[in-house]
């Protein structure tokens, strides 16, 4: 089953500023408690031009049709539909489609507000690639156990791949310059091929966001970590066992791949 992509409904003339890529499985309860109008309302009121890109991961609700109606009246939204392959493949989707200068993707339950853009948004000016929203240490309204994960992740992150500098590569908010996804995206050794069979209930795949990281310092891209706001918000998504054995597996399997000399190769075709 292909992607299937609906009509753009903005104008096909001028590109815009900045492209917004939201990922959505089972969003029905965010969408009809408004997530989308806020950040229309957001981004409408900017001197920027943009476009939002909602991409669905094969819900088994109405996610899809919700955010196509939604669309309809919104002429710079447009969304996506995919086969359910997990969140990974489907950010990839809406990065590769999006037309903007400045590529930002955003979770649709909003935990990171759409207003941290504009802390976001003048880092490019100076300079940078890649900005990535942080939440520091700490995890504002979340339970002890999604604290413990999310600091084990830094421990372990830091001693597998040496991934110093960068507190939070977790955080569901991050901006790249429209030509480093366009690097970065072919040249990933675990996510590159967007998991190329279909997958069975919510799939986080929190490696995603450490391979592009990865790669983008391997391929010399200046990366700006941000403060921004975040609350937690309780997700069926998020399972403390089967997550963190999938987050230490992909940290491994991103340092054999260092080993074997895949992202080499990718650091000399850049």
């Amino acid at each position: 089953m292909e992607t299937r992509l609906s009509e753009p409904m903005a104008p096909t003339g001028e590109l815009p500023f900045l492209s917004v890529v939201i990922p959505a499985y089972n969003e029905h309860d965010n969408i009809q408690a408004g997530t989308l109008n806020t950040v229309a309302d957001y981004l409408s009121a900017q001197p920027y031009t943009y476009e939002v890109v909602v991409v669905d991961d094969g819900s088994e609700d109405d996610t899809a049709a919700l955010a196509e109606a939604f669309a309809v009246s919104h002429e710079q939204f447009r969304v996506a539909r995919n086969p359910h392959r997990g969140k990974a493949h489907t950010v990839i989707t809406g990065m590769m489609t999006a037309r903007g200068r400045i590529i930002l993707f955003s979770d649709m339950d909003q935990a990171t507000p759409i207003t941290e853009t504009a802390n976001v948004l003048p880092w490019f000016e100076k300079g940078f690639d890649v900005v990535i929203g942080s939440r520091g240490t700490e995890r504002r309204n979340a339970p002890l156990w999604r604290k413990f994960m999310s600091r084990s992740q830094i421990i372990l992150r830091n001693l597998i791949l040496g991934f110093r500098g960068i507190t939070d590569t977790q955080c569901g908010f991050k901006a790249f310059r429209k030509e480093a996804v366009q690097a970065i995206v072919p040249r990933l050794s675990l996510y590159g091929g967007a998991l190329d069979g279909p997958v069975k209930g919510a799939a986080v795949t929190s490696g995603f966001d450490v391979e592009m990281l990865f790669v983008a310092r391997k391929l010399g891209y200046r990366i700006k970590e941000v403060p921004v706001a975040w609350d937690y918000r309780h997700s069926r998504r998020v399972n403390l066992f089967k997550d963190s054995l999938r987050g230490v597996r992909d940290l491994l399997r991103i340092r054999f791949a260092d080993w074997r000399g895949a992202y080499d190769q990718a650091r000399a075709n850049k």
